[in-house]
């Protein structure tokens, strides 16, 4: 008798040790898919952001371009301007002797 009563806790014990697992195992699966989803929209957050900055970057390439080539004529302008009032004030000069 105290044989089987022994046989019986030993099995209950494995049984009661092994749901016990089963749950615990269920749970880390549950837990570690909930972190994946995170880091993985995380992820997606961070690719998103980058694609908006790469396009603000490209945007801000062109504007540059532009404002150099602006910046380029308006040199050459002046450069002309400047040109033509060192003729005029030539003229002045010889005008006024």
């Amino acid at each position: 008798m105290e044989l089987f009563i022994g046989m019986g806790c030993t099995v209950l014990g494995f049984l009661v040790g092994l749901l016990t697992y089963s749950r615990n195992r269920d749970k880390d699966v549950k837990a570690e898919a909930a972190r994946t989803a995170v880091i993985e929209t995380k992820l997606d957050n961070i690719i998103k952001g980058v694609e908006v900055i790469q396009r603000e970057l490209k945007a801000l390439e062109k504007q540059r371009e532009i404002l150099s080539e602006r910046l380029t004529r308006v040199e050459e302008s002046n450069k002309q301007a400047s040109r033509r009032l060192e003729d005029l004030t030539l003229i002045q000069e010889v005008t006024s002797v």
